[in-house]
């Protein structure tokens, strides 16, 4: 049959591809569910009154070849200079065999944050890596699995200062008057919102002052200056004033550690650690802190316990101090973390090894150290003694010397007065120094940089001695096994074995949208165009940065209905905090400041209320009703109640119970009654495309977690993405810059410490919505309906689904209560998601946001054939239920408490009342395509009772 150009080009599509289920699978879904059709099906599903009156402005889809293309052309509009910017950002050389093998690995990166400890061994050992790495380089007893950037691990560290500070009448903040400046912003606003006066001066003038409950010092300032705080450290501590100490990852290879000198906390960026600049992230940060403050310590901590065999095995420790657990009472918000940065640093660590990190250390400061001396051979000064690698050098004519290093493609620091900045890094060559005299002297110079490494002692003088480590660091043996390719490729790939990502199966977690994350959509991540940008460069060196953007800004702002939108926060939870604080400031804009009241439903994310109190108001608790919506008459209730003092409320919307909620608009005119304002979570977005809008809900500001609807992989546990969709009103209060002044920036605090937040990963999110077009996004969104109620269809009978909306629909996700059957029979949600590691699954979300319960979400990209292999697991497992209640298994001895069953297992004396082949291929398919866990149920309240956060012995690992 003879096809037209047109019906061959549209098989082309991508967002066929994208869709799991092909058109005569979701005809089949359809015939289950009982709908004729998929906008029959929405109909069903959603309220006519929030349905878009009219279709979102067509936007056609491309193919991915053509998309590549044309972010191709625009990542070749930024001007790739060599940037000696520094202020915590350095161009580094990440290991290909890292590149390949993490970063651009979907086995690394599909995977979801390890909550379920037993499929997840292998980047908790990689984790643990990072923490021992970071507990060496800063010599303290506790260390975090790392945090979002340096700036917001300093408010961060001012959190726990005022937590753990003993100072109960205390309320100033001291900061060192040369921290980064991006440190500063961040400081300055979490201060504001948590009521801190904060204190900007010379580091010495700290003793004069009364009432400061913690201090923040840089040990290598901004401009470069090297600083012994040992006395200040001791003086400090002697007056129970917390200290914390901000730290370059590289520098302390070479110096001595803050927290042998004394400090209680200690942070910084670990980007140096082979992670690319990208314009400003995605990039972790390290924290670590005293032992005394292991309750405070923000972030995930991961943990050495064991199994219920008694085997050694690694878990996220002290999870109560988290905030979808403790609210607002938790110790902070950072509900994304940044562990596929923090892995890769980790990596670096491992396959550079002790030696090889002195070398590149060495090698900077050599370099920095030559760089002084041919400058101050020339008779130009210096403005400090010591430096580690950042030299700040004084010019008469600024502007002349700015212009010759325009000429060679090189960007210095330039907002010293009457001085520039140049911070080397491990690119850097003797031909680049050869340059930088060029630039600071002019062509004409008679500098050799051979010549001056002769001269120069090999000793190096500017560094005081006081401040050289001397201590071993990264003496375990993981540090020093893996240094050639082979070995560190293969150690790697063992690691990855360990753990469940999406390139082995389907990952169904209720809330978090573990969707398709194509080849195409992450290739861009890795071009050098986005990689190698500082982002303070100029900004007309990132016009396809500023490009590609803005188009991904108004695509957004179409699906949401906004006016105006932010790309700074770097996580859902900073997302929720950026909206929270334009509220804030467009109340005290009014002159309404005693607005302070943020309802929030009793079915909200964790982070909802968290953030709340991290954004200085108050919660009041909104009930839901038996059906799970919110309830009208206690919300009436509680806004009249608050009044003048309501601020706003935050809702998720489809509800966090699943379900299309009919009263959303009631609940946003209630709100607004009352002078309050609606902010919508964005984490359920992915069944709005096209059906609907967060603006048409009447919404007047939401975050959009782009790890989750736009395609943004999860990481292991991060990055992420929140920016937040605003109505006009609130657009002058979105997060602002200090450093960076780009059009629409606003003259706000900032949130992150680069103006985009993360924007090396942003080219993902742009290419889902090129190739997607308007009508792959909205089919998204149906066949992600589509496939929740199938499965809940298929399951109900099995397991009760809890909510339901109108016609016994749910949205794109449900959940079924498990609760029936663990009073009936004893075996729990727990029991179940254990078992289905066995078949093969990861588990779906579990006691979220009901206890006892387990909350689906399949999203669009899983295909009938995997949605049929999960609802045949889960009807499997409730037959072997069915067996332990006929008594034909032992409630203490069958497959589901004993789930997950390890590969060692099997060559062990089998004592069970079920077969080893029941136990661990309890469906056909398992036996072509078999997921091993590598450990056994951990044993949690051994690993809270016997904290251990870094590497144990290589000979534990059985």
């Amino acid at each position: 049959m003879t096809q037209t150009l047109n019906q061959l080009e549209y098989k082309e599509a991508f967002f066929k591809r994208h869709i799991g289920p092909s058109p005569e699978q979701q005809q089949q879904m359809l015939e289950t569910v009982g709908a004729g059709s998929l906008d029959a099906l929405i109909q069903q599903v959603v309220p006519a009154d929030i349905q878009l009156p009219v279709p979102l402005p067509a936007r056609e889809a491309v193919t991915e070849h053509q998309a590549l293309t044309e972010l191709k052309a625009m990542a070749g509009r930024n001007q790739r200079y060599k940037s000696y910017i520094g202020m915590g950002y350095s161009a580094v050389l990440t290991p290909p065999v890292i590149l390949r093998n993490v970063l651009e690995n979907p086995g690394w990166y599909t995977a979801y944050t390890p909550y379920q400890a037993e499929i997840s061994q292998g980047r908790l050992e990689a984790l643990l890596n990072f923490q021992t790495m970071t507990l060496d380089l800063t010599g303290l007893d506790l260390a975090s699995a790392s945090l979002l950037d340096e700036a917001t691990a300093a408010a961060e560290a001012m959190a726990l200062a005022r937590r753990a500070s003993s100072l109960k009448d205390a309320n100033r903040f001291f900061v060192a008057d040369d921290v980064h400046p991006q440190t500063l912003d961040v400081v300055r606003t979490r201060a504001e919102t948590a009521g801190f006066e904060l204190i900007v001066d010379n580091a010495a003038k700290v003793l004069k002052l009364e009432g400061v409950f913690g201090v923040l010092l840089q040990q290598a300032g901004t401009t470069g200056e090297l600083h012994d705080y040992g006395e200040l450290l001791a003086e400090l501590k002697s007056r129970n004033i917390i200290t914390s100490v901000a730290a370059d990852i590289m520098a302390l290879v070479l110096l001595t550690a803050p927290g042998k000198q004394g400090a209680d906390v200690v942070f910084g960026s670990a980007q140096r650690f082979g992670v690319p600049m990208g314009y400003g992230g995605p990039h972790a940060a390290f924290f670590a802190c005293r032992d005394e403050f292991k309750r405070a310590i923000p972030g995930r901590i991961i943990g050495v316990s064991r199994d219920v065999a008694g085997h050694t095995a690694l878990r996220m420790a002290l999870q109560t101090r988290e905030q979808h657990i403790r609210r607002e009472k938790a110790t902070s918000n950072i509900c994304t973390s940044q562990v596929l940065l923090a892995n890769i640093a980790g990596f670096y660590a491992v396959f550079h090894g002790p030696q090889g990190l002195q070398r590149i250390a060495g090698r900077i400061h050599r370099l920095t150290d030559i760089l002084a001396a041919g400058l101050q051979q020339a008779g130009l000064t210096l403005r400090h003694q010591s430096w580690f690698d950042t030299l700040t050098v004084a010019v008469k004519n600024k502007a002349a010397v700015l212009e010759r290093a325009r000429h060679f493609n090189i960007n210095l620091r330039s907002d010293i007065r009457d001085a520039v900045g140049i911070t080397l890094d491990e690119t850097t060559t003797r031909e680049d120094v050869q340059t930088l005299f060029a630039v600071l002297l002019g062509e004409q110079h008679k500098l050799d940089v051979n010549k001056l490494d002769a001269a120069v002692s090999q000793q190096s003088l500017s560094i005081p001695a006081a401040m050289l480590r001397t201590d071993p660091i990264l003496s375990h043996p993981v540090f020093n096994s893996y240094h050639s390719e082979t070995e560190m490729m293969r150690y790697l790939h063992r690691l990855e074995r360990k753990d469940m990502a999406l390139n082995q199966a389907m990952i169904p977690l209720g809330s978090c949208t573990m969707k398709l994350n194509a080849a195409a959509e992450m290739s861009p991540m890795t071009w050098p165009e986005f990689t190698e940008l500082h982002p303070f460069c100029p900004p007309e060196q990132a016009a396809g940065y500023q490009q590609m953007i803005g188009q991904l800004s108004q695509w957004l702002l179409q699906l949401t209905g906004f006016d105006a939108i932010s790309m700074q926060p770097n996580s859902g939870a900073q997302g929720e905090y950026a909206g929270l604080l334009a509220i804030r400031h467009y109340h005290e804009s009014r002159n309404e400041t005693g607005r302070h009241l943020c309802l929030i439903p009793s079915s909200a994310h964790g982070t909802n209320p968290a953030t709340a109190q991290m954004a200085g108001m108050s919660v009041v608790v909104v009930a839901c009703d038996k059906q799970g919506n919110i309830d009208l008459e206690d919300l009436q209730k509680k806004a009249e109640q608050a009044g003048n003092s309501l601020s706003c409320i935050m809702i998720t919307y489809p509800s966090t119970h699943g379900v299309y909620e009919e009263n959303i608009r009631k609940v946003c005119e209630v709100v607004h009654q009352f002078g309050g304002q609606v902010y919508l979570d964005g984490a359920n977005m992915n069944a709005q495309m096209g059906i609907t809008t967060p603006a048409y809900l009447g919404a007047d500001v939401s975050h959009l977690n782009l790890h989750k609807t736009f395609c943004i992989p999860h990481g292991g546990g991060g990055p992420g993405m929140g920016p937040i969709g605003i109505k006009a009103h609130l657009a002058p209060f979105v997060p602002g810059h200090s450093v960076v002044q780009i059009d629409g920036v606003t003259s706000e605090g900032a949130v992150s410490a680069a103006p985009f937040g993360s924007p090396s990963i942003l080219p993902i999110s742009w290419m889902y919505l090129r190739l997607m077009g308007s009508e792959g996004l909205k089919r998204s969104s149906q066949v992600a309906i589509l496939s929740a109620n199938y499965i809940a269809t298929r399951l109900k009978d099995a397991y009760p689904v809890l909510y339901t909306g109108r016609n016994q629909r749910v949205a794109h996700e449900c959940i079924l209560d498990i609760r029936p059957l663990k009073a009936e029979t004893g075996i729990s949600d727990l029991d179940i998601a254990k078992r289905l590691i066995d078949y093969g699954f990861h588990a779906p979300t579990m006691s979220f946001p009901v206890a006892g319960t387990l909350m689906v979400e399949p999203t669009e990209s899983e295909s009938k054939i995997e949605l049929d292999r999960f609802i045949e697991a889960m009807l499997s497992i409730r037959t072997e239920i069915d067996r332990v209640v006929n008594g034909e298994w032992p409630l203490d001895d069958n497959p589901l408490v004993n789930a997950p069953h390890t590969q060692g297992e099997l060559a062990s004396d089998w004592q069970h009342a079920y077969s080893r082949e029941l136990a661990v291929f309890p469906a056909a398919s398992l036996r072509d395509n078999k997921y091993w866990p590598a450990v056994k149920r951990l044993d949690d309240v051994y690993g809270d009772r016997h904290l251990s956060c870094s590497c144990v012995p290589i000979s534990e690992y059985k």
